[in-house]
């Protein structure tokens, strides 16, 4: 074969190749800066705000200052959860938040899987498995909470500080009849760029979900009823996960 060839041929074989790949969905912002757009109604006293810092006269509240870039539960820091309208299954999510002192949130993953918001800095244990900063909270049966999972490590930046979680989610399987045959995992959660969880298999919502009947996908829900709390840079990428 001639050189000439072999070149029309790799050329040929690197497009097949690329025709054939799956392709990646992109990334979801789910906050746009500036308004509550791509949020189900009732969004209640949510809104875009420019920054929040801690009160000086109390730093269990907060103070915003109005304008575009992060996304607040309202002034009084208390509003309803916030529940987006694009639903995801499996998927990678970039969750950026901000708390004050003893505030408590929440991002519940297709509105049904907790990973907690808390104020955990220098907690060395807390009151029950799962109600840490990054703990998967407990499921509600029988009337106790059980199930919640602990972070293996404590992350926790100081109240008042913007932290992170990376999150790796593998939405439960159904077979054709639609019912569940695998169930729904944490592969990997990372706070602060620190592995807190792998592998956590979850058998069912977790105490306080939109809904406790599973399916293939669900919409993002931020917690927003228990205490003062900011977001931003909130990205979800949909992925397949085997």
């Amino acid at each position: 074969m001639t050189k000439t060839k072999l070149i029309t041929l790799s050329f040929f074989l690197a497009a097949l190749f690329l025709a054939l790949a799956p392709t990646a969905s992109p990334a979801v912002d789910l906050f746009n800066g500036n308004d509550l757009a791509g949020w189900r109604k009732p969004a209640g006293d949510w809104m875009a705000a420019k920054s929040v810092s801690l009160d000086p006269a109390n730093p269990d509240n907060f103070l915003v200052t109005p304008g575009e870039g992060i996304l607040v539960n309202g002034k009084k820091g208390k509003s309803v959860n916030l529940i987006s309208e694009p639903e995801f299954g499996d998927m990678e999510a970039h969750i950026e938040f901000w708390i004050p002192k003893h505030s408590n949130s929440g991002v519940y993953l297709m509105g049904r899987y907790e990973i907690q918001i808390y104020d955990s800095f220098g907690v060395e244990k807390d009151k029950y498995p799962g109600i840490e900063c990054g703990g998967i909270y407990g499921r509600a049966i029988n009337e106790k909470t059980v199930e919640g999972h602990s972070p293996s490590v404590n992350a926790s930046k100081p109240a008042g500080e913007w932290q992170t979680f990376d999150i790796s989610f593998r939405a439960p399987r159904f077979d054709a009849s639609g019912k569940k045959i695998e169930n729904a995992k944490m592969v990997k959660v990372v706070h602060n760029g620190k592995v807190i969880h792998e592998n956590i298999e979850l058998t069912g919502p977790t105490r306080s979900a939109l809904a406790q009947n599973e399916k293939p996908t669900g919409p993002i829900l931020l917690q927003g009823n228990h205490g003062p709390v900011a977001f931003r840079n909130l990205r979800v990428k949909p992925v397949e996960l085997k």
